[in-house]
């Protein structure tokens, strides 16, 4: 693929077993299906630049498979498939067929379509009575096994590429076996695209398999330009890490405050002067997307020899003498072998911190990019509007998302209205100190995605001593700043919890101001969307929202809640135990009625029973008339629970744990 600047290769006959995506080196990516490493097995092979394009992955058998994706607002559909040879059953042929028209008939029309297949049969040379479905350039004879190719490329309306091209028959054979030359291996195409297409042939002198050989076609799709969303620069608050630039940070804001050591008490002002001067001192970043190259590992040495190289071959280019050519062999020599060494001193150096505390980020990294290797798609740049279409356009997709998410956050369940009152806890509430200020940040996390105001947790830890004066006094402020009536929140069971469960009055006020008026954003593959109110449901991502929902479900479920080990509950997460099948049910009505009627639902889909050492496999669990999914096992807080009281699996997947991460 290299050599021949192949761009997309359908490879059939993997024998590799499992449904997976892996890099296979030289910026090629591959996502296979098979069952047997033995036998069969399809997948298609993608360059790096293709490799963030892949909207869909549908693997139905180890003889069909295929990818989607979109190349600038245009959708690609590319199947690979592999036919049952001749001696096979006539069961496994017609499998094949319908899995095939399975594929063809989801692809809209409307999007293209590319086939690359080993048919094993011959659809010959000629093309009388069949010249809207290929040309005249096949080789030697129609067999039955041709018949069927042409009989389904009619039915799908699609062309039999390599025919249309006028070739020397060494061009068109496919597949070579001892005195047998002929053609097997064929590239479809849907007859509408046929004149996208400007060549195909067998390529010669390659050999991708003993007898089989690699057929392409240069294809150029008509696309239409999208204007490109302007690229996101962001500050590289990461430096903060290091003493030297901390220190500079901390001088440059003292100069820009006039020399002063505490922070203005006005927020906006505070803010924009960090953020200003954390764009000068640290810089921004490009906003160009990082290439997904292993480039960790270069040093000062590799890049000068890799340049040299390059310049060597940029002079043998333009001058084509036996001197030239040797400096560059030797050149090329040279990075061969300080590229060999950066690797080693790099992992060396890796494995070296990897049993140190340091080391636990670069051993993440490491599993984290293997797990981003392994999966079909990379990120999620296109999606589907209400009715299914694909929307492609970087403006249709952010309105999408922002539809998406605006109704979701602002659409309330039915509930049942209280008719009870609840008293308010009035009761004086101290100063946030210092010290609790200081501990709050010496507690949270480095490296955490930075919020609206883009200042980072890393930015008050350097300032030290003068952000927690700050905070300590923004936070009291706050405090003192809310005697504002809250008369119409749409929040009003999360009020009515919190002062049931006897919180002070003035925390109720404080969470409320919080939610009053709250706006967000949805971040995307292509950018940002507009703001929206959300005015239902507690905020993503904030530390408080797990101890708000904790007070909401405990008195929600105070009434139908047992004691441990009957009822255990972990935030939305709720076992039910009964010793029958009946009282199971029973609970499970009262746990649904009493969370419903006050606006939170049980889900149905995540909803599962088990039953331990059971002796008779007759009987099921309802929930309104709907029967409960059951299973043999099921997680609980990251541990398995299976229903025979064993633990082995559970002790298998920590051993393996153990394993990985030695």
């Amino acid at each position: 693929m290299e050599r021949k600047k192949v761009d997309i290769l359908c490879v059939q006959e993997t024998r590799w077993k499992g449904s997976k995506a892996r890099s296979i080196g030289a910026g090629f990516k591959l996502f296979y299906h098979g069952v047997d490493s033995k036998r069969n097995g399809v997948g298609v092979v993608l360059k790096e630049e293709f490799v963030r394009n892949v909207l869909e992955v549908k693997r139905v058998s180890d003889r069909v498979m295929s990818l989607k994706l979109e190349i600038e607002g245009v959708m690609l559909n590319v199947v690979s498939g592999y036919a049952p040879q001749v001696g096979c059953e006539l069961e496994k042929k017609e499998r094949f067929w319908s899995e095939l028209d399975e594929v063809m008939e989801s692809i809209p029309t409307g999007e293209r379509a590319v086939i690359g297949v080993d048919f094993n049969g011959h659809v010959g040379e000629g093309n009388t009575g069949d010249e809207e479905v290929m040309g005249k350039f096949g080789v030697k004879e129609r067999n039955l096994e041709g018949q069927m190719v042409v009989d389904i490329v009619k039915r799908m309306d699609m062309g039999v590429v390599n025919t249309y091209f006028q070739k020397r028959e060494e061009h068109r054979v496919t597949y070579k076996s001892g005195g047998r030359r002929t053609q097997v291996d064929y590239i479809l195409c849907r007859r509408g695209n046929l004149k996208e297409i400007s060549d195909c042939k067998v390529v010669v002198g390659e050999s991708v398999a003993r007898q089989h050989r690699m057929v392409v076609y240069r294809m150029t799709l008509m696309v239409c330009k999208t204007k490109r969303s302007k690229i996101e620069k962001k500050t590289k608050w990461w430096k903060l890490k290091k003493e030297e630039c901390c220190e500079e940070f901390r001088q440059k804001l003292r100069q820009a405050l006039g020399d002063q050591v505490v922070l203005p008490d006005d927020w906006e002002t505070t803010a924009e002067v960090i953020r200003e001067t954390g764009r000068k001192v640290l810089g921004v970043s490009s906003g160009r997307r990082k290439e997904d190259k292993e480039t960790w590992w270069w040093n000062e040495e590799v890049q000068d020899s890799i340049q040299r190289k390059r310049l060597a071959k940029k002079k043998w280019d333009m001058d084509r003498t036996e001197e030239n050519r040797q400096e560059y062999k030797e050149l090329q020599h040279r990075v061969k072998r300080e590229v060999s060494k950066a690797k080693q001193k790099a992992y060396d150096e890796l494995y070296t911190r990897l049993d140190i505390r340091e080391g636990e980020k670069d051993l993440y990294r490491l599993a984290r990019q293997r797990d981003r290797d392994g999966k079909d798609v990379q990120q999620a740049r296109v999606i589907k509007d209400r009715d299914g279409r694909v929307l492609t356009s970087e403006e249709s997709v952010q309105r999408r998302w922002k539809e998406y998410f605006e109704e979701l956050m602002n659409e309330e369940n039915e509930r049942e209205k209280r008719v009870e009152g609840v008293n308010s806890v009035e009761q004086k509430v101290d100063k946030i100190r210092k010290d609790e200020v200081r501990k709050a940040l010496k507690r949270m996390k480095s490296g955490k995605a930075v919020g609206p105001d883009d200042i980072p947790v890393e930015v008050w830890k350097c300032l030290g001593e003068a952000a927690v004066e700050f905070l300590t006094s923004l936070f009291n402020r706050v405090l003192e700043n809310l005697e504002k009536a809250y008369d119409r929140v749409p929040r009003e069971e999360l009020w009515y919890c919190m002062r049931k469960s006897g919180v002070a009055e003035k925390y109720v006020r404080v969470v409320q101001d919080m939610y009053e008026r709250s706006r967000t954003v949805v971040r995307c593959a292509v950018g940002q969307t507009e703001e929206f109110k959300v005015e239902v449901g507690l905020h993503q991502g904030s530390a408080l929202s797990p101890f708000l929902f904790a007070i909401v479900m405990d008195q929600l479920s105070e009434e139908v809640r047992q004691e441990s080990p009957w009822t255990m509950m972990f935030a939305d997460d709720i076992v039910i135990c009964s010793e029958s099948r009946e009282q199971v049910e029973e609970n499970l009505e009262r746990w649904r009625f009493a969370l419903e009627r006050r606006r939170m639902k049980v889900s149905r889909s995540k909803t599962d029973y088990m039953c331990v050492n059971e002796r008779e496999g007759s009987g099921t669990v309802r929930l309104q008339g709907e029967e409960v999914k059951k299973v043999q096992e099921f997680k609980y807080l990251g541990s398995t629970v299976q229903s025979n009281g064993e633990c082995g699996k559970e002790v298998k997947k920590r051993v393996q744990a153990v394993e990985v991460y030695l």
